[in-house]
């Protein structure tokens, strides 16, 4: 939907601006202004409109079918955040699926290699809009900047990280483009009969996994969360120059910085680390975390915990895995006593290898593992600790 203002026939009485619950209406010059970062297109001010200079349109993204996959690449400080290059990676799969072509966008200042980091990662056409002010996100000018690009590409598929900046942009261009938007998915694919994307994430508090279409809009448009899909390996082959988007000559809602304040990062950072050992209400104390570090440290990893773990106090909320945590690929990831709540399979989808050990043979963890040890973490786990090192010792 769009809010239209015919400044012909307003007639500057107002009675808007007192209708407005959010504040978005202003008169300038003598007639009504619309304020697009505070209008929540509710609609209140269009019957109050005594001139009928206030309408309501809806709009219509992409006529038919489109075609394309567009992958929205986040920059952060002129860094690719990692959930652009793991968008690329399901992109890729979702575009071959389609016969169709991966597209990707990159709204920066200045571009440097980040392009050709895009295509090496797995995109066909790399869109670049760069501008002064366009470094760091802004609400205004990047909604508008990929509504023009959507509009421009028709594309079938639209995806963006479930980010913050990422779940900020995206329903505000799925309201602009009137189409339908899945957020924090988990898992994408196609139906090739109808190519529909099937959308797939946790609902009803994580207790079940729901699949979203989007069978009469276009774009389908969805948000993924970070470590979920995995990144494509680096293809050097794969090296062309992007595409320059036409920007307009004054963009709207760019704003000068006084001072950007960045938060100092926390010192674990499990969503990076290659390897985690896990524990959950299995592991029944603080004290049993002592031995999931006792291997962490042998690993050379990181110790992680369920939710479970979290809330009595085991282990800190910053180690968190799962879908009310951090999302998780590491190449290896070993759960102990966690039983593999669907929240939590979820949160390690992307993880390479899963070894489970668990007292509990039926436990949900060993459907998603690729190893699995039914006993006592307590006797299993000092077995492997012993015989790493002794591994370590004969090498």
């Amino acid at each position: 939907m769009t809010l239209r203002i015919d400044l012909s026939r307003c007639s500057g009485c107002a009675l808007c601006l007192e209708s407005c619950p959010f504040g978005a209406l202003a008169l300038d010059e003598g007639v009504a202004r619309v304020d697009a970062l505070a209008c929540t297109l509710c609609g209140a001010c269009v019957p109050v409109c005594t001139e009928e200079a206030i309408t309501m349109e809806e709009t219509r993204a992409v006529a038919d079918k489109g075609s394309g996959v567009l992958v929205f690449a986040e920059q952060r400080g002129g860094v690719l955040a990692p959930v652009s290059l793991e968008l690329l990676g399901i992109g890729r799969r979702l575009a071959d699926d389609l016969g169709t072509t991966l597209h990707a966008l990159l709204i920066t200042e200045t571009p440097d290699d980040l392009p050709t980091t895009l295509y090496v990662h797995g995109a066909d056409v790399v869109h670049v809009a760069a501008a002064p002010g366009l470094g760091d996100y802004r609400t205004e000018p990047y909604t508008s900047v990929t509504t023009q690009v959507v509009l421009e590409l028709a594309p079938e598929i639209v995806l963006m990280g479930a980010t913050a900046r990422g779940r900020d942009l995206a329903p505000r261009v799925a309201q602009r483009l009137g189409t339908g938007l899945t957020a924090d998915c988990t898992e994408l694919s196609i139906d090739p009969k109808e190519r529909l994307l099937l959308q797939t994430r946790p609902t009803f508090g994580g207790n079940i996994m729901a699949t979203i279409i989007t069978p009469e809009r276009r774009p389908q448009m969805a948000t993924v969360r970070e470590g979920v899909m995995e990144r494509l390996l680096a293809d050097p082959s794969r090296t062309k120059d992007p595409v320059t988007v036409s920007l307009p000559v004054e963009l709207q809602g760019i704003e000068t910085f006084c001072e950007i304040v960045t938060e100092a990062r926390r010192a674990v950072t499990i969503d990076r680390a290659r390897i985690l050992v896990a524990g959950g209400r299995g592991v029944g104390s603080a004290e049993g975390f002592t031995l999931l570090g006792e291997l962490a440290e042998v690993l050379g990893g990181e110790l992680a915990g369920s939710r479970v773990a979290v809330e009595k106090g085991w282990i800190g909320r910053e180690r968190q895995v799962g879908q009310t945590g951090s999302s998780v690929a590491p190449d290896l990831y070993i759960a102990c006593g966690i039983s593999g709540s669907v929240q939590h399979r979820a949160g390690i989808k992307g993880a390479r290898v899963v070894a489970a050990i668990n007292t509990d043979p039926e436990a949900p963890i060993f459907h998603r593992a690729n190893f699995g040890i039914v006993g006592d973490f307590r006797e299993v786990i000092p077995l492997i600790i012993r015989t790493l090192k002794r591994g370590r010792k004969d090498a």
